[in-house]
């Protein structure tokens, strides 16, 4: 943990480090065939990685709604990542949304698949983002 605790730069290392364990989880719960929290944890591992971008401007939300409505204006529709995130980001939220409280869902291998996939991608990018912007400051 970096000396500067309960800094913006510390914030956004450790909501990194939650992702990555958050992304570690999903991968398990995938090969233990339990697509429900592989689900689950590949869309925690994603909200915290977004959450990590926000962290290091300083922002929070009391919700996630207002979090990924943040990131997309700040970081999609600004182009500093791909439009294809923001479309990840919608998707792994409804299907864990799906997953969690529709009676009767049941996601596929082949979408978990992609979730777990996306969240790898995205997971990895952010942390690279955050480090890079830290170094750049230091």
């Amino acid at each position: 943990m970096p000396h500067d605790v309960g800094s913006a730069k510390a914030l956004a290392l450790y909501r990194i480090e939650i992702a990555e364990q958050d992304l570690k989880t999903a991968i398990r719960n995938q090969n233990e065939e339990d697509y429900r929290a592989a689900n689950n944890r590949a869309y925690y591992a994603v909200f915290h990685a977004l959450d990590a971008c926000l962290a290091l401007e300083g922002k929070a939300f009391k919700s996630h709604g207002q979090a990924i409505g943040a990131f997309n204006k700040d970081f999609i529709h600004t182009e500093v990542f791909p439009r294809e995130y923001g479309k990840g980001i919608n998707e792994a939220e409804e299907i864990r949304r799906k997953s969690d409280y529709d009676d009767f869902y049941i996601v596929s291998v082949e979408k978990t698949k992609k979730q777990v996939d996306f969240a790898k991608e995205f997971v990895k990018s952010m942390g690279d983002y955050v480090k890079t912007q830290i170094d750049k400051e230091s």
